[in-house]
């Protein structure tokens, strides 16, 4: 069983984060689950591109107010606290986050803790 106290996690290195936002992963490649669970907190009236090419991801919104654009296809999606997404066919997306947002995420393949986003919005694929 492995137990993580989210407000302990903050002060170590499972967080990492960058300008506007930053995640607490609380799951990680080398706890063997086969998925990465990770909090991620996002800061009001920005902007990110993501696209990641070689991991899926779900996504619960927990707090906050913002929107989703598939890049693919234009199509916008609103979020709010209950609405989650998947993006299950490596969707390339911009999130949009009218106030802050937190966000429970789950990726598969599972990180590892070092990556970081690449230009192009997305992870390397890590050896666990």
């Amino acid at each position: 069983m492995i137990i993580r106290d989210f407000h302990k996690e903050k002060t170590t290195d499972r967080r990492v984060g960058a300008q506007q936002w930053e995640s607490v992963r609380l799951l990680l490649a080398d706890d063997g689950m086969g998925f990465s669970f990770h909090i991620t907190t996002i800061a009001a009236g920005s902007e990110h591109t993501f696209h990641y090419k070689n991991h899926f991801e779900s996504v619960y919104c927990v707090a906050g107010e913002g929107s989703i654009e598939d890049l693919a296809t234009g199509e916008v999606h609103e979020l709010r606290p209950g609405v989650m997404y998947a993006l299950d066919q490596h969707d390339k997306h911009t999130l949009r986050c009218k106030t802050e947002m937190v966000f429970a995420c789950c990726f598969n393949p599972p990180v590892t803790g070092k990556e970081v986003h690449r230009e192009d919005g997305s992870y390397a694929l890590e050896n666990s």
